[in-house]
């Protein structure tokens, strides 16, 4: 009984495509003595004449005008040998940061790969590394839109942020400890007693009112000008 199968997704039809216009590999069942050997690793004398019966490599075709060429023929021509070896470079680096494992990092993609195409053009083949806010036109961009701060916890390592938890734990655990209960709760107490905020306020209400009631009893200045 024949299944019935459903319609091919895109991806699916992009490879059923790729195969269609890859050539058919020539295969010889005479060859068989010049295959590799599996179990031995030892490479076997190619014979000339299979060589020979392979189809010769036809030579590449010229790159098409960019001003009046297709979409297609663009794209693969002057934009995939680019920016392909940029996203292959993209990957590494996201798993570098990690991002494969965690759902937030500070790794930003577009920004990594605006820095390794600057980076990687022929124009500026002798000039040092540039990072990516040092680039003329990345900075012109972020003063007309600044971008807001990332996140602590996302620049911090995990050393450091092990060490941050660590420490306030540590402290926590010290602040449960009843005699530090005892302590904070006298000082409170104390605090309280004295009512320190108080006290401060009361005394600057006092000196403004020496000093207002100062200025009173002096008068106004006379005018000694003459007029």
């Amino acid at each position: 009984m024949a299944v019935a199968q459903g319609p091919k997704t895109l991806w699916e039809q992009i490879c059923a495509e790729y195969e269609a216009e890859q050539p058919p590999f020539p295969y010889s069942p005479e060859s068989k003595q010049d295959s590799v050997s599996l179990d031995t690793g030892i490479l076997q004398p190619v014979q000339t004449k299979q060589v020979s019966s392979l189809p010769a490599l036809a030579p590449l075709p010229a790159a098409p005008n960019p001003k009046t060429c297709s979409p297609r023929e663009y794209l693969e021509y002057y934009i995939f040998p680019i920016l392909l070896p940029g996203m292959a470079e993209l990957l590494h680096q996201a798993k570098k940061e990690k991002c494969f494992e965690r759902k937030r990092t500070k790794f930003i993609a577009c920004d990594f790969l605006t820095e390794w195409l600057y980076n990687q053009n022929p124009k500026r083949k002798d000039e040092p590394f540039t990072e990516f806010f040092s680039i003329p036109f990345v900075k012109d961009w972020l003063k007309d839109h600044p971008r807001p701060p990332i996140p602590l916890s996302l620049l911090l390592s995990e050393e450091e942020a092990c060490k941050i938890i660590q420490s306030f734990w540590r402290g926590y655990r010290v602040r449960c400890d009843t005699e530090v209960q005892e302590l904070r709760q006298w000082q409170k107490q104390l605090r309280e007693d004295k009512n320190i905020i108080k006290r401060v306020q009361e005394f600057w209400t006092k000196q403004e009112t020496k000093v207002g009631s100062k200025l009173d009893s002096e008068g106004p200045t006379p005018d000694r000008s003459g007029v």
